[in-house]
């Protein structure tokens, strides 16, 4: 055996040094990875052939090393903070050694490439990041302005970059070309695509890592698969692959299962790893949905249902040693069946969501969430994500999560799936929207434009966000005599078939009805209200937190006609929005809106509002507490060290008088903290219970001021924190 092991050690190393030597000069890009994907198979079938005669200890074949030091070596110094350049530094330094070593053993490779990608994770930026927009009720685009076709899938962070996988059917680019009717049954597999990013936000295309003619053992292919879809990916350590898992049923593979795919690189062109039809504890063959998560630790789990009923949900962990087989999955739920299964974690609680089992219909998302610190422990009963009730989760079902680590904060982002076997339901098949926590449970923000900055982690609502939810009324998908998100106010109300521009529905209103949707809250400001409205007469009425209302006026008309109210201004607070049908006749309405246009009455000199920059908040911008000004208010974290921040700049050394204008709806009392002022304790306040979070009140208190900038600090010194800080006024 030893001399055997030699001889192939020799063979082995000669065709290591020949296949390094073609990837170092040519690292893949994703036009090559493409064109080049029957023979990058060819030599992946290859090196698994040496390695099944002996060779598995010898020299690595490894095409995902060169092309990662390639890649790493274009990062620029400056762009980072010193103390996280110098790990990188020595990382990309040693891999790049053992990338070039053509005698480096397939662990050494494994080892290089998990050094140097972690060193690329640990990377600080120098500055604070921009906030990027995420456009919501869209079709999306790469960054070459080619369309984005990826779903069922997950986004998953590799060193600095985020990769987003997706399947591409032949009905997406149906609809997307034409979205006026239904394409029931149009999903024929195309590809699996992946495209990177470093802000959430701006996608580029890099490779297919699957095709349809992409290998899934006993001679078939992706091509002749009847299902392809629900993916994610792993990365792992003592192989440094990449390890794909998507559901798959083909006939000439067994039926249902799980398909096991790998590559050397997050772009590679993947190769067949293994079919797995069975995980055991599962009463069925394959799985129903599924996702995959990694957990703080590195650890990967497929989240999963079982395949017919759904009514079990399940975490299975990835085999450590490589990731290419699904350990027994335990049960984490029982009940009404589920499909759309994901995870995510937020303040050390693990959460299993899920929607309703209706054929990729929209729902509510269904959570249960541990008990345990232990993502295979024990789970609660299961409750609705609030935020998700009023549109159906931004008319979409469960896709996957991305929890991304900010330098101030932590944001989940839920991704949604708008496509319903491609049914009409709605322009856009990628929706995402923040997900944040108030009091105990997590909560979902059905916003249609927001900001996004993935180095902070922070968010805010957009400029263009419609307030109103369900706006298209195509959440329901079917015809209902109560619409979603709108209470009945008598008469006749229904959703009818064609909407305008050819959408699937409208709101129709008879009767002498009407309909009212409450807006939780709206930012203080000048609003624009407008829809599209045929029949007969109606009116629509807006009505402010503080009683105030405006009305547009809907004329009679046999066809569509738009119909528009400006300067609409609003406080801060709830909003109410009211349709109602002036007779007996029926209005019907589409497409309504409520922009923000501007922020309003402009601020008083002097005032520093706690949501706008250069102010800091140690906790999450809220704006579900009306009576605050500006677009909202600093709900800190109930702990030590959650401080609200201002930068006040004065002309002269002076003394001032500070006005704190601040909510304390919680029932233990004052909450108690310094004030601090350019860094020094200049008194001890107390803000005392107002009655309601709705409440506010102002305390005054004078401080002496430098000239120039000066900070101004609330430092909490109990773990409840801060009250709810709307502003500082500086006289």
């Amino acid at each position: 055996m030893r001399k055997r092991s030699r001889v192939v050690a020799k063979y082995w190393k000669l065709a290591a040094a020949a296949l390094l030597s073609v990837a170092l000069a040519a690292p893949l890009s994703a036009g090559t990875a493409a064109a080049e994907a029957p023979a990058t198979q060819v030599r992946a079938t290859q090196a698994r052939e040496l390695q099944d005669q002996g060779a598995a200890a010898g020299p690595a074949v490894d095409r995902g090393l060169a092309y990662l030091v390639s890649d790493y070596q274009t990062r620029t110094p400056t762009k980072y903070t010193a103390d996280s350049w110098k790990p990188f530094a020595k990382a990309l330094t040693a891999a790049a050694d053992v990338a070039g070593d053509t005698s480096a053993t397939t662990s050494e490779v494994a080892d290089a490439k998990t050094a140097l990608m972690t060193a690329a994770a640990d990377l600080k930026a120098a500055d604070e990041g921009t906030f990027q927009t995420i456009t919501n009720n869209t079709f999306w685009n790469d960054t070459s302005g080619n369309p984005i076709y990826s779903q069922g899938g997950g986004v998953f962070k590799f060193g600095d970059t985020y990769y987003w996988y997706g399947v591409h059917y032949t009905g997406a680019e149906l609809y997307r070309a034409n979205p006026t009717k239904k394409y029931d049954g149009n999903v024929s597999f195309v590809s699996i695509p992946v495209y990177s990013s470093k802000d959430l936000v701006n996608w580029k295309f890099e490779n297919r890592v699957a095709t349809r003619s992409t290998g899934v053992g006993s001679g078939a292919d992706l091509g002749g698969a009847g299902w392809v879809g629900r993916l994610g990916v792993s990365y792992n350590e003592n192989t440094g692959k990449y390890v794909l898992a998507v559901q798959m049923w083909h006939t000439g593979r067994g039926g249902h299962g799980v398909l096991l795919l790998q590559g050397d690189s997050p772009t590679d062109t993947f190769d067949y790893g293994y079919f797995q039809t069975q995980i055991t504890n599962s009463p069925t063959t394959g799985t129903g949905d599924q996702t995959v998560f990694t957990d703080d630790n590195g650890k990967d789990y497929l989240i999963f249902s079982n395949r017919e009923g759904r009514s079990r949900g399940f975490v299975a962990k990835f085999r450590e040693s490589d990731s290419l087989r699904i350990e027994p999955g335990v049960e984490i739920r029982r009940g009404t069946g589920r499909e759309g299964n994901a995870m995510f974690k937020l303040d050390g609680k693990y959460y299993h969501a899920a929607s309703d089992l209706h054929g990729w219909n929209t729902s509510v998302n269904y959570v249960n969430e541990s008990t345990s610190s232990n993502v295979q422990g024990s789970y609660s009963s299961e409750y609705v994500l609030a935020g998700t009730e009023m549109d159906y989760s931004h008319v979409t079902q469960t896709g996957f999560f991305v929890t991304v680590k900010g330098t101030k904060q932590n944001t989940v982002i839920y991704a949604g799936d708008r496509w319903a076997d491609f049914a009409w339901n709605g322009i856009g098949y990628n929706q995402w929207v923040p997900i944040t926590k108030t009091g105990a449970r997590p909560q979902f923000h059905s916003v249609s434009q927001w900001q996004f900055n993935a180095t902070t982690g922070e968010w805010r609502v957009g400029q263009a966000n419609n307030y109103i939810l369900n706006p298209d009324i195509q959440a329901d998908r079917i015809i209902v005599s109560s619409v979603r998100g709108w209470r009945n106010l008598g008469g006749s109300v229904t959703n009818v078939n064609g909407g305008v521009n050819g959408s699937r529905f409208a709101l129709q209103v008879s009767n002498s009805g009407g309909v009212e949707q409450r807006i939780a809250s709206v930012p203080a400001g000048t609003y624009a209200l407008s829809l599209h409205a045929r029949g007969s007469a109606g009116q629509v009425v807006i009505t402010g937190a503080d009683g105030s209302q405006r009305t547009l006026g809907i004329p009679s008309s046999s066809g569509w006609a738009k119909r528009e109210l400006t300067g609409i201004e609003l406080t801060g607070g709830a909003a109410t929005v009211t349709v109602r049908a002036s007779g007996s006749g029926g209005v019907t309405v589409d497409q309504l809106s409520l922009v923000k246009t501007s922020d309003g009455t402009p601020a008083p000199p002097g005032r520093y509002e706690a949501e706008t920059a250069p102010a800091q908040c140690r906790g999450k911008i809220d704006s579900n507490q009306a009576g605050y000004s500006g677009s909202g208010f600093c709900n800190g974290d109930p702990a030590l060290g959650a401080f609200a921040e201002f930068t006040v700049n004065s002309d002269t050394a002076r003394t001032a008088t500070l006005g704190i204008r601040f909510a304390n709806g919680a029932t233990t009392g004052a909450r108690p903290a310094n004030l601090v002022v350019n860094g020094a304790t200049a008194g001890a306040l107390s803000f005392e219970s107002t009655g309601a979070w709705t409440t506010w009140t102002t305390k005054t208190v004078t401080v002496s001021l430098n000239a120039g900038s000066n900070t101004i600090r609330l430092d909490p010194t109990t773990a409840a924190g801060l009250p709810n800080v709307d502003h500082l006024d500086v006289g």
